[in-house]
């Protein structure tokens, strides 16, 4: 059996909820529900159990200092047309690092992780792309607003992700604290 894994840093709640209203306050078709909402780390895709059970337990001794995080603003991602609505950090080295010890780890496991080039963000909303004035709603809605936040990083999750009709649903499987 396989496992669609990530590593991800869960945000307390209150950053959620001020994401929320700012979700709201947005013209996205399809807001990415509260309980989802993190700063995706590393992607490590399906995953073995075996596997899973190897990078579970080189995780558990793994060490990282605890870091505070800045969200700035907001983007879209998709070149002619958006795809995907986010909330953006602000570029830090010590972030930047854990992303590249953790891919480093994955690949010690076995895995081979997504080989994307990282953007940290949070993930806000998913669309279909999109024509005329509401893309132009929706391109206002993101460069006119200034939002900012800071959290602590203090631990780090190993999130399981389901696919449903509705979206993914993830599930914690494990937390490692960052100290």
């Amino acid at each position: 059996m396989t496992l669609r894994l990530f590593f991800a840093i869960d945000l307390p709640d209150d950053l959620r909820s001020q994401l929320a209203v700012q979700q709201f306050l947005m013209p996205l078709p399809r807001r990415e529900p509260v309980e989802n909402l993190h700063l995706t780390l590393v992607f490590l895709g399906e995953v073995p159990e075996p596997q899973a059970q190897d990078l579970h337990d080189a995780l558990s001794a793994f060490h990282a200092p605890p870091m505070t995080l800045k969200v700035e603003g907001f983007g879209l991602f998709g070149a002619d047309r958006a795809r995907l609505a986010y909330a953006a950090l602000r570029p830090d080295p010590a972030l930047m690092t854990l992303q590249s010890r953790l891919t480093t780890l994955a690949r010690r496991a076995g895995i081979q992780p997504e080989a994307r080039r990282y953007i940290p963000h949070i993930t806000l909303g998913r669309f279909p792309p999109q024509r005329g004035a509401d893309a132009l709603r929706l391109e206002s809605a993101v460069a006119l607003t200034a939002f900012r936040a800071e959290f602590q990083a203090r631990d780090i999750t190993l999130f399981r992700s389901d696919r449903s009709p509705h979206g993914s649903v993830y599930s914690a499987l494990a937390t490692y604290p960052l100290a």
